[in-house]
């Protein structure tokens, strides 16, 4: 009896013996400047998680919604965009809570959107989101080359046109700004992970600022110019510009230019990963983040798109200052596509780090004894270390995506595609099923019929979009001459 009350005095629950020791644990951690799983400290906050998904998102697809609305009209098109604004600021919050699996303070990180997928749901799914993610990553590598060389292209002829006159062509190939932005993509995708490309993402959010209300207030200079708005309730008119099925494909994509213009789910889990530990929970500053972001874009896509199409109506550019719709002033043009350049030099590589951690990850697990892979070398230019493995595989990555890019220069058509291709199993389809089984909702149950309607109608939206950008890609082919354009 003596026996049981010492050790019961001596010795607390077990419960509390893990609490004791966790905290122990987790002070030791802090103390080396190490988060709970061992990892250097974070450090982002909900306006560097802001700034990440603002240059994300804000990118290139902007340009492309004033086209958009053109072909869905007065109605449909803010509608369709307010929509998915909403699907996405749902979606995302569904997926912020499964960053962390069980408690959203204490729970095991996952760091990837795949390890997401990995501890939420098995088998071929996982296989299948990976395939997706990475084949997304890589489309949308290929999109931003050939919206910043199509940018690049823009400020030549701009100071053509205003040099040599409007009716002069100023045909001029975008095959050598292609490689110009392959080149400072090899520079900077040297840059070892997330963390430190920070200062670069704020860079592209406030670049994309700039471009985008430029492009605004010359949308607001035309509508005046043109003594009122343009364009109707109904979009693009049948039989004067376009035939029956022509407008049926137009409209199909202009629902995947606008969820491209909302996609970064597929980086969510990866920008997550850079919130400092709780409190409060990284969960909690992630949603607070995506709503500040998703409520930004929209209103500026919304002031963009809807300026762009008042100004032009059923002639609006498929890039609203690429596409000449304006020509003076030419040095205003030439600062909003400089903007656009900076900002999809950083946009790049928002998108691809996911991208190089997976390969680098995969690679050093299969070869840890490899110096190739494992080990790094002095390089006195530099005045640092370089992985050598890290520095081949980006570069062969960025050569590729760049060669790829000057064989398909179809900004709008590939725009469209790649918007199709993730919005709804990346965006959707995922968040929702891991939100299904992390929060054990009853099959059958109301909520869960809601979220597989979702599901369902989202899948419909992203086919048809793809089906129409596809037929996009085949007329574009059909007259253009690869490294030619």
């Amino acid at each position: 009896m003596a026996d049981n009350v010492v050790a019961t005095f001596y010795y607390p629950p077990t419960g509390a013996m893990q609490v004791s020791a966790a905290e122990l644990g987790e002070t030791k951690l802090s103390k080396q400047g190490l988060d709970d799983d061992g990892r250097n400290k974070r450090t982002g906050t909900m306006w560097t998680a802001s700034s990440h998904i603002i240059t994300a998102v804000i990118g290139s697809g902007v340009l492309s919604l004033g086209w958009a609305i053109a072909q869905l009209g007065w109605v449909a098109g803010p509608a369709v965009m307010l929509l998915f604004s909403l699907v996405t600021y749902f979606t995302s919050s569904l997926l912020s809570d499964c960053y962390r699996s069980g408690d959203q303070s204490t729970g095991k990180r996952n760091y990837t959107y795949m390890d997401a997928v990995n501890a939420n749901l098995s088998g071929v799914k996982v296989k299948l989101c990976g395939v997706l993610q990475y084949a997304n990553i890589v489309g949308v590598a290929i999109g931003y080359t050939i919206a910043a060389s199509t940018s690049m292209l823009a400020i030549r002829r701009a100071n053509c046109f205003h040099g040599k006159g409007h009716a002069n062509p100023c045909k001029i190939s975008s095959t050598p700004y292609m490689l110009i932005f392959g080149v400072a993509q090899v520079f900077f995708s040297q840059i070892p992970d997330f963390d430190q490309i920070s200062w670069l993402s704020m860079l592209a959010a406030a670049m994309s600022f700039t471009y985008s209300s430029i492009g605004l207030g010359l949308g607001i200079v035309q509508v005046i110019a043109n003594g009122g708005v343009q364009g109707s309730m109904t979009g693009i008119s049948i039989g004067a510009a376009v035939i029956p099925m022509q407008k049926v494909w137009r409209s199909t994509q202009a629902f995947g230019d606008i969820a491209f213009a909302y996609s970064y789910s597929l980086i969510l889990i990866e920008i997550q990963d850079t919130i400092r530990a709780p409190p409060p929970s990284e969960s909690t500053v992630m949603k607070r983040a995506t709503g500040v972001s998703v409520a930004v874009t929209t209103v500026f896509y919304m002031l963009c798109g809807c300026m762009g199409y008042a100004a032009f109506g059923d002639a609006a550019p498929g890039n609203l200052l690429t596409g000449f719709g304006f020509y003076e002033p030419f040095w205003l043009l030439d600062i909003a596509n400089a903007a656009i350049v900076v900002h999809l030099v950083g946009a790049y590589q928002v998108y691809c780090q996911p991208l190089f951690a997976f390969v680098e990850k995969s690679a050093a697990q299969r070869w840890p004894d490899s110096k190739f892979v494992t080990g790094e070398v002095e390089v006195p230019l530099l005045r640092g270390k370089v992985n050598m493995f890290r520095a081949t595989w980006r570069t062969a990555f960025v050569v590729a995506t760049t060669v790829v890019s000057m064989m398909l220069p179809f900004f709008n058509d590939v725009v469209g595609f790649l918007g199709a291709l993730g919005f709804w199993p990346l965006t959707v389809y995922f968040p929702v099923e891991m939100y299904v089984v992390q929060k054990k909702v009853p099959k059958w149950s109301t909520k869960w019929v809601c979220l597989q309607m979702l599901s369902v109608c989202c899948l419909v939206i992203s086919l048809a979009a793809a089906a129409g950008s596809i037929a996009g890609i085949k007329s574009d082919l059909k007259v253009y001459h690869p490294f030619k354009s």
